[in-house]
């Protein structure tokens, strides 16, 4: 990943930049946990994510990645350099480097639609939704299987205890009879989570592309291709020169929107916390994202069936989730929550389109007109059964048929004998 890097830091400075990048990894590893928790919950494979997420979830905090290298003597003020690439000298940076052509494109992009709107903002929402146009179709075969997978859930569960009476504990046979099920049904159990830790992956490139591209004074070397520069943007800026001395703590691109620097956080407020001066950051952009998160969560969540754990689990990740993003509320760059944001907008129309309202009313007991039997306009569609009659579906006994199976199996007593009672010697 690019990297900014500086002559010198002080070391209160030092010390401070390191425990907000140990902070950020930190609620990004408990947020791909929770995602994780959340499909295993569905009964989704997650093991694709480990390598991805950890090498990006490192890019953050290796000094390659946030931005800083020390120096051996401290100085009270640093001295910015321009934006280069990471250098491969240790394990973190080299992780750094193998990620600096997915930096470098989004960077590239980025700078391109603001040389073209002249407005960060607009730069910002034109870049999330060129992502997810480009993942439409993953994301909407994410959605098919989801609601495919709900919708088998009641049929499994009545599954579960002939799965327990016929292989008695052994739970990778009760494992292989799931799966042949979701294999007749047509329905891939993996299908469901990819796709979101894809979307989650794409935060770690799009904090570095906004807290270091867009507030660094001179990032000409991430806009070279092969020694030619492809975006049309003058840096240093040549309005930051005063008397001939350039301000190199301005930003080449002008990341200032209504009062609002998209590449520092956006904090309304602070909430002491009481432990070693931390306090919480409360940003209106936080706010916002949690919001549209909890409405996009609850439209996809499963119905809330009783003795149902897995499905219990998914409820609760699916509300939890979303508050975690208040908790970077003071800590990520303001563009960030405005990415999350415009995904999340895209998501719920994508959803409703898919759909519906899905599990979103009632809502406080409330079911509105407009959301009564409404019917998506590209309704989920059960694939037609592969193998059909040979999966523990087909073959099991529904509970009326083992009643007369039962039943069929007792053998009548038809030699009565009279009673001994009354009978004359």
């Amino acid at each position: 990943m690019a990297t900014t890097q500086f002559a010198s830091v002080s070391s209160r400075k030092r010390m401070s930049m390191a425990r907000a990048r140990w902070l950020v990894l930190g609620l990004f590893v408990v947020l791909v946990a929770l995602a994780v928790v959340a499909c295993a919950g569905a009964g989704t494979a997650s093991s694709s994510s480990g390598p991805s997420a950890g090498a990006a979830a490192s890019a953050i905090a290796s000094p390659g990645a946030g931005g800083l290298a020390t120096s051996p003597s401290p100085s009270p003020t640093p001295v910015p350099l321009p934006l280069a690439a990471a250098a491969p000298t240790d394990p973190f940076s080299f992780l750094s480097w193998l990620f600096t052509p997915i930096f470098q494109a989004l960077f590239i992009l980025l700078t391109w639609l603001y040389v073209l709107t002249g407005n960060v903002l607009i730069a910002i929402v034109l870049l999330t939704l060129i992502i997810r146009l480009a993942t439409v179709k993953l994301s909407a075969r994410q959605l098919a299987s989801q609601q495919r997978m709900q919708r088998l859930q009641p049929e499994l569960k009545s599954m579960q205890k002939e799965l327990q009476r016929r292989y008695k504990g052994d739970r990778q046979a009760v494992y292989q009879a799931q799966q042949e099920f979701y294999k007749e049904r047509g329905v891939s159990p993996t299908a469901g989570c990819l796709p979101s830790l894809l979307q989650m992956g794409m935060l770690i490139p799009m904090y570095s592309v906004i807290r270091i591209g867009l507030t660094n004074f001179d990032p000409n070397a991430m806009l070279t291709v092969f020694g030619q520069k492809v975006v049309p943007l003058t840096c240093p800026n040549p309005a930051h020169y005063v008397n001939g001395v350039l301000d190199k703590a301005l930003p080449c691109i002008n990341t200032v929107i209504a009062g609002i620097d998209m590449g520092k956080e956006q904090v309304l407020f602070s909430l002491p916390l009481g432990i070693n001066g931390w306090a919480l950051g409360v940003s209106l952009l936080a706010l916002a994202a949690a919001a549209l998160q909890m409405v996009q969560s609850r439209m996809m969540m499963p119905p809330n069936a009783e003795n149902d754990p897995s499905a219990s689990t998914q409820r609760s990740m699916m509300i939890f989730m979303p508050l975690i993003s208040i908790l970077y509320g003071g800590i990520l760059p303001a563009g960030l929550f405005i990415y999350w944001i415009v995904t999340s907008v895209f998501s719920i129309v994508q959803q409703f389109l898919i759909v519906g309202w899905g599990a979103l009313f009632p809502l406080f007991g409330r079911t509105p007109g407009f959301a009564q039997n409404y019917t998506p306009r590209f309704p989920v569609t059960m694939p037609e059964p592969a193998n059909a009659g040979k999966s523990l579906a087909a073959t099991r006994y529904k509970p009326e048929e083992r009643w007369a199976s039962a039943a069929s199996t007792v053998r009548p007593n038809t030699h009565r004998r009279s009673s001994r009672r009354g009978r004359r010697r």
